[in-house]
């Protein structure tokens, strides 16, 4: 489990610098980092509960014991007895489905969106990171779809692709991800990384995105997954 161990490590910086988070604090067992995102301000990323899952009942206390709406997520190769673990350590687990997933981008397929779509691409830098952001427009200048990608070292952590509701099944969401695979290649990183929804799986499958491992996600009682 090293090498999940690594990579959840790996993700979790990726997106830090894809969202313009602080660093995380590695709190033993897991990584803490306050990211005041929709629905958690606080979130925790277990990185021992491959198949281990004693640490959880530890990871739990530390969720519980935080003043603010905190999330508890786990990267896991059996996510029955993860489940199992988190509810006898008090917590509620709110997804089930998502999949931590990679991806080698020099076989990326690759898609361009048709009139009357434009795409446009940008690259920001700081502090020796960068987040590549992608956005496909309509003529009338809507946004269609859009997404984010953090470079950091050798990876690419995907994160927010979204296709909006009016603009769907037009192939965009894929041209969002072609561009921003184009770019990492272009900035020196070939690997790619990202958590998927159970929405988002089925693109990033076509995409030849593998699974590696179930996410789970949990918390304490009372609080929900933000709409």
């Amino acid at each position: 489990m090293s090498n999940l161990r690594d990579l959840i490590v790996r993700w979790q910086h990726g997106w830090g610098v894809a969202r313009a988070l602080p660093a995380a604090e590695d709190v033993g067992g897991a990584l803490r980092v306050r990211c005041m995102q929709p629905g958690r301000d606080i979130e925790y990323v277990a990185l021992d509960a491959g198949e281990d899952f004693t640490s959880l009942t530890t990871l739990a206390e530390l969720v519980a014991g935080e003043d603010s709406v905190t999330w508890l997520t786990v990267p896991t190769t059996d996510p029955a007895r993860a489940a199992s673990a988190l509810a006898a350590a008090g917590l509620i687990v709110l997804k089930h489905s998502e999949l931590l997933m990679t991806a080698d981008f020099r076989g990326h397929p690759q898609s361009m969106p048709v009139a009357p779509y434009r795409l446009l691409t940008q690259v920001d830098s700081h502090r020796g990171d960068s987040v590549v952001t992608a956005t496909v427009r309509h003529e009338s200048g809507e946004v269609g779809a859009r997404g984010t990608m953090g470079l950091a070292g050798t990876d690419a952590v995907a994160d927010r692709i979204e296709t909006m509701p009016a603009h769907r099944r037009k192939g965009l969401a894929s041209a969002v991800m072609s561009a921003l695979a184009r770019s990492a290649i272009e900035e020196g990183v070939e690997q790619g990384i990202l958590i998927a929804s159970e929405d988002g799986q089925r693109l990033y499958r076509t995409l030849g995105w593998q699974p590696v491992a179930d996410v789970l996600i949990a918390t304490t009682p009372g609080n929900t997954y933000p709409s």
